[in-house]
């Protein structure tokens, strides 16, 4: 086998300016398969992350999954009804003390409950839809970003009591009102109350920053007219990939629909799916392209050697010997262009993370951010696969060819 590695690496040094292309085709296709699936997947995993940190992993409203039984199922048999809309039920969610006690006898995290109802916001005589959520300010704290997300202001201002509300800074600025101002509230049922804005925040999320603010939930039960009612429970877990189990087991208990944050994103998550598929796609072409040089320059060495291996033959080597010579070569390229294409991706990577960009926005300064980079050993063991694969190929056709060759008709000049 010693052998066999000699007359290889005099083989691919005999050809040295081809080597070198090929090594160096095989190293870009390398660098650049690095570069890219570190850049979709650093861009994934940032996406997933201010998914899992903005939003509950664990949302349980006062829906049902499905609508209740009617009368007439139970009379009749042949019978199907469509279009059928439960009423609302302004009660929210039934025994609120009892369902948040049992949930929170199990659930491995943390958990805040409020009420979230529709209104309209007035201010010098403009009128925008808002959704109001009633919270209390430290549990929510502790399962929503929002906290985090304060231009002006606090979200512990609500904890000093009277009427006072937080609302994103889009929808302050829509409304030409600023920290201090005093709004009116009025709510579906007609009530109206004066708050004043205590604090704003910026999500970077429009909905969000043009169209929700937060109040005491004592104060979001007494403006809907729905005194001691809740229709929201949120859970934010110890292990986000534990939510949908936590939902299925939340539902099963207290009867109520739990969407847990995957099923929230199904589409989100497939399209993540998808676009990973097709980059893996486009990382083996890549490679594959880089195979067709091993393949040009092992074909050409098969050719050029054919009185080599003859006299090879002639000496006692078999044809599982010339194949394993030619396959050699060709993985032996494959390697090398494997460590230039890990040193390319490296530096692409270190590059790309000092890339910074300036996005501007209407309601606040400018933001600078970087791209987000996933750095994990994977990608240069998969890529060097890819590529060790390709080059394995490749160097096997001329090889397979170069074992079949008949070594009396090569010396009689047969060939």
């Amino acid at each position: 086998m010693r052998l066999l590695f000699e007359l290889a690496l005099t083989h691919i040094l005999g050809r040295g300016r081809q080597t070198l292309v090929a090594i160096l085709g095989v190293g870009l296709g390398v660098g650049f398969s690095i570069a890219m699936a570190a850049l979709m997947q650093g861009g994934e995993n940032d996406f997933i992350a201010k998914l899992v940190d903005t939003m509950p992993h664990v949302e349980i409203s006062d829906e049902h999954r499905s609508a209740r039984r009617q009368p007439a199922e139970e009379r009749f048999e042949a019978l199907a009804i469509a279009g059928l809309r439960p009423k609302e039920d302004r009660r929210g969610i039934l025994n609120p003390t009892e369902a948040t006690a049992m949930l929170r006898s199990w659930i491995p995290g943390r958990m805040a409950h409020g009420l979230r109802t529709q209104g309209v916001v007035r201010y010098s005589g403009r009128d925008v839809g808002i959704a109001v959520v009633g919270v209390e300010p430290q549990s929510e704290a502790r399962v929503s970003s929002i906290a985090g997300d304060f231009r002006q202001g606090s979200f512990d201002s609500l904890i000093s009591g009277g009427n006072n509300i937080v609302i994103g800074d889009r929808l302050a600025e829509r409304l030409g009102a600023r920290l201090g101002t005093t709004v009116t509230m009025v709510s579906a049922t007609g009530q109206s109350r004066g708050f004043k804005i205590v604090g704003l925040f910026h999500t970077g999320t429009t909905a969000r920053d043009e169209g929700e603010g937060y109040v005491l939930l004592k104060n979001a039960q007494i403006l809907s007219e729905r005194p001691n009612a809740i229709n929201q429970i949120r859970l934010k877990l110890d292990d986000p990939n534990a939510a949908p189990e936590v939902a299925r087991r939340a539902e099963a208990q207290i009867g109520y629909k739990a969407v847990a944050w995957q099923e929230a994103n199904e589409s989100i998550l497939e399209a993540l799916v998808i676009r990973n598929i097709i980059m893996f796609t486009v990382v083996g072409a890549i490679l594959l392209v880089a195979g067709f040089g091993i393949f040009n320059i092992i074909s050409t060495i098969t050719h050029e050697k054919a009185r080599d291996i003859a006299i090879l033959k002639s000496l006692g080597f078999t044809e599982g010997d010339m194949r394993r010579l030619f396959l050699l070569e060709g993985l032996a390229l494959g390697a090398a262009g494997s460590v230039v294409g890990w040193a390319i991706g490296f530096s692409l990577c270190v590059a790309l993370s000092l890339v910074r960009f300036q996005i501007s926005g209407a309601a606040v300064a400018q933001e600078i951010t970087r791209l987000p980079l996933a750095w994990t050993i994977w990608h240069y063991l998969i890529a060097a696969g890819f590529a060790l694969l390709s080059a394995g190929v490749a160097g096997y056709l001329p090889a397979r060819q170069a074992a079949r060759l008949n070594p009396v008709d090569i010396i009689r000049g047969a060939t």
